[in-house]
Order: C-alpha cells, then sequence, then structure tokens
C-alpha cells in the first residue's frame, strides 16, 4: 500500500473513531493506533470496548475506499500467480477485512480467478478472529483442508500453499505484515517477509526469510514454481 493509499484508509477510520465516539481528530487518531497495535486489527479495539456494529464500520470504512481509483492489474503479480505449480501449489487468499473487500481487492487486480479461495475476518461472527491471532492461521488451515503447519508457505502481503508444501497468497489492503509474519512463523509455518524497496529492512527479522519483490519468491521457494524464469523475467 502506498502512502497515499494508507492516508485514505487511516483518515475514513479515524473519521469513524471521530463520529462514533465523539472524540477530536487527535483521540481518534490515538485510539485507532492502540486497538491496532494492541489487537493488529482497529475494528476489533471498537467491538471490545465500545457498542459498534462492524458490518457498520465494514461499510463507512474498507466499503467506502475508493479502490477502482487505486488499484490496477498487474501484468507481473498475474504472470507470478499463472506460473505457480497447481500440481502442488494450492493458492489461497487471506485478510484481515471481511470478505467484501478481499474479493474485491482481487477482481480489480483482474487475479479472481486464480485463488481457490479465501479465508477472511468475519465482521458478522460473535467473535472477530485476524491475524497475526494463532486461530486465524489454524481456521486459515481447516479452510484450505491443509496441514501440518510446517507445510504452510506464508508471505507478508501476498501469501502462498503446497498440497504437501502448501503455498498461500494473501491480500490484505493494509497490512501489519511484521507481526503478521511474527505470528505464522511462530505457529511452524514456513515465511517471507515482504519488505517494499522504498522501506527500511526491520533490524530484527520477522522470520527467517526477507524478501524486496515477489518475483524473489522464485528463487526461495523454487518447488512452489513451473519455472524460475518466465519471459526472461527472474
Amino acid at each position: 500500500m502506498t502512502k497515499l493509499q494508507q492516508f485514505r484508509f487511516s483518515h475514513l477510520v479515524d473519521k469513524y473513531f471521530e463520529d462514533h465516539l465523539s472524540l477530536t481528530q487527535k483521540e481518534a487518531n490515538d485510539l485507532h493506533t492502540k486497538y491496532y497495535t494492541q489487537y493488529g486489527l482497529a475494528i476489533e479495539g471498537l467491538v471490545r470496548h465500545h457498542t459498534v456494529d462492524p458490518l457498520d464500520f465494514n461499510a463507512k470504512v474498507d466499503d467506502a475506499l475508493p479502490l477502482e481509483n487505486i488499484l490496477r492489474p498487474d501484468p507481473k503479480l498475474r504472470q507470478l500467480l499463472e506460473d505457480i505449480n497447481r500440481d502442488k501449489v494450492k493458492p489461497w487468499l487471506l485478510t484481515n477485512a471481511y470478505i467484501n473487500h478481499g474479493t474485491r481487492v482481487v477482481k480489480l487486480l483482474e487475479v479472481e480467478d486464480l485463488f481457490e479461495g479465501i479465508t477472511y475476518c468475519d465482521y458478522g461472527a460473535k467473535e472477530l478472529l485476524a491475524k497475526p491471532r494463532k486461530e486465524f492461521y489454524l481456521k486459515a488451515m481447516r479452510e484450505a483442508g491443509v496441514g501440518p503447519a510446517q507445510d504452510c508457505y506464508f508471505v507478508g502481503k501476498l501469501t502462498l500453499s503446497l498440497w504437501q508444501k502448501v503455498l498461500w497468497l494473501v491480500d490484505s489492503i493494509l497490512d501489519d505484515s511484521y507481526q503478521n509474519c511474527k505470528g505464522a512463523h511462530a505457529l511452524g509455518w514456513t515465511v517471507a517477509h515482504l519488505v517494499e524497496p522504498s522501506m527500511t529492512l526491520p533490524a530484527l527479522p520477522a522470520c527467517e526469510y526477507t524478501i524486496r519483490s515477489l518475483e524473489d519468491l522464485r528463487d526461495i521457494f523454487p518447488q512452489c514454481f513451473k519455472s524460475r524464469q518466465v519471459n526472461g523475467a527472474k
């Protein structure tokens, strides 16, 4: 997510905090940051400590994002996904957002046909489960029909999964990828943390692999792809 996209999302979240909790802009920003840091999901803090309907939050925040003005199809991303070895790999989406948001993102990127399913944070459930909670990763394994944990591969903002070595490809428009990678790693998944070139590498790695581009997956997980080079791209 670019800084502009992050700003737009954060602005909508802060505005929701202001309107529903009668807070100043600074108070809303501080509480948003606190809940996001504490729970990995701002809406979880709202549900736990305030009378808030998660589906109302989804309608006024996630569904209100002008994603059609932000996201565009990426031929290189599609090529990478198409080159996954489907005899060994079961691509699966994970997101801390509601189902509407997850499906909307992959449709705009024009890669929805390249995934076999999605595990999302169910805003209509009695308890909200999201990354980096262990229960969320276990839920994803159940829904995708894969296991044990060491057979699952996770990559920062997009992840992957093999039938017997499973590469998950996970979507999240706003992803606390460091903590999410730590959570997956703690469960025993093989994890790669995607840190974009414009970002500073963490002083302490979140997991065993740190990558700068999704194309690096061809090198660290070669068994998951039909080839390590496609159309001359590494």
